[in-house]
């Protein structure tokens, strides 16, 4: 038996239209080619699907089977239809995101909250790139963006640049270093610096000053929230290197100060990377968008 949607639509149809007449003017075809399309599927079928003679016209047990499976499978194929119209017209998708900066979460989520405002068809999830290879993810399509800060040159792949930020110091005002107005790497000896639970190799202060330097900290103590980082900052435990947005708000609290690295500062930028031929997606462009509103938002603070 070779049953196809347009049977299936036709025993529903005729279900809800009680007959073949009305059934046969909503779908726009005439009577009698309705009536020839459930006779050739009766004859595929080999039993009555409809009791003749009873008004309204009724399904038989057979046709209430048939009938079942249609309320099971044309929601589905209209459910994939719609999909597939929302990706013609760049209303849906997915859009995983792998995150190789810790602190990226906090100056992320104020952006994915609007994100999914206007675009509430498109699938987001969050994966800490800090986990796995979020770049070859991307390569793989395994994730649809990565937040990095260290640009390579890959295939298929263009990074669009996000804002630059300073890697600051942050120490208690009652530190000894709070006097000095920039700190430099041989400072760092003596001290316990409180990072996020990653790979020095990631970690500004590190890349970028101590591993250059060949200066290795007193002790290192790893904390996964920046709210605890600075708690134990505050509390004199050691001193910490985070990105200038998260340390915004701490600049005008008296238990800290904030100094530049080198007198000169630290500077990075921040990227998103996408593959080439997903850039021109409509909710792509969006939050890319959003993403510089969010990052001038944050530099005009």
């Amino acid at each position: 038996m070779h049953i196809e949607f347009r049977h299936l639509r036709t025993i529903q149809a005729i279900h809800e239209a009680g007959g073949l007449a009305r059934a046969a003017e909503q779908m726009n075809i005439t009577q009698s080619a309705l009536s020839h399309q459930v006779k050739g599927l009766e004859d595929q079928a080999g039993v009555e699907l409809f009791v003749r003679r009873s008004k309204p016209l009724k399904l038989s047990p057979a046709g209430q089977r048939l009938l079942k499976l249609a309320q099971q499978v044309l929601p589905q194929v209209k459910a994939l239809q719609d999909e597939f119209s929302g990706l013609r017209e760049g209303s849906t998708g997915r859009m995983h995101i792998a995150i190789e900066c810790h602190a990226c979460f906090e100056w992320l989520f104020p952006v994915l909250e609007q994100f999914r405002r206007t675009w509430p068809d498109v699938d987001v999830d969050i994966r800490p790139g800090l986990a796995f290879d979020a770049l070859p993810a991307l390569l793989r399509e395994e994730v649809d963006l990565v937040v990095s800060s260290d640009p390579e040159e890959l295939p298929g792949v263009r990074f669009v640049e996000l804002f630059d930020y300073e890697a600051v110091f942050v120490a208690a005002n009652t530190h000894p270093l709070a006097g000095k107005p920039f700190v430099e790497a041989a400072d760092f000896r003596g001290e316990t610096l409180i990072t996020y639970p990653v790979d020095r190799a990631r970690l500004d202060v590190f890349s970028q000053l101590l591993i250059p330097a060949k200066v290795e900290p007193a002790s290192i103590r790893q904390v996964e929230l920046t709210a605890v980082i600075l708690l134990l900052v505050a509390s004199n435990r050691g001193v910490s290197v985070l990105p200038d947005w998260v340390v915004r708000e701490v600049k005008y609290s008296s238990d800290y100060v904030t100094r530049p690295l080198t007198e000169s500062g630290i500077t990075r930028r921040l990227y998103a990377a996408v593959r080439e031929d997903d850039l021109d997606k409509p909710f792509m462009q969006e939050l890319l968008s959003l993403a510089g509103d969010e990052a001038r938002k944050l530099q005009a603070i």
